[in-house]
């Protein structure tokens, strides 16, 4: 279980840094359909405790923070433009 929490937690935090993504941004964009899907994901596992819904939420994790990398790589750039 003790891995489910921390699964749980690190979701949560994903969200939340998806969700300060500038809205002008490209990422931004992306990261609204991945918002969703994550929370049904969460709230799944969180009520049922589906491991399927377990593996659904790492890989949609994967993808969230892909999306921060981009974006954060995106913010760089214009920084030094």
């Amino acid at each position: 279980m003790q891995a489910d929490s921390h699964q749980i937690a690190s979701a949560r935090m994903l969200i939340s840094r998806l969700e300060r993504l500038s809205a002008d941004s490209y990422w931004a964009h992306r990261s609204s359909g991945l918002r969703g899907s994550l929370l049904r994901a969460l709230e799944r596992m969180e009520e049922h405790g589906d491991a399927v819904s377990g593996a659904a939420l790492d890989e949609l994790m994967e993808q969230g923070f892909h999306i921060l990398e981009k974006a954060a790589r995106e913010i760089r750039v214009s920084e030094k433009s």
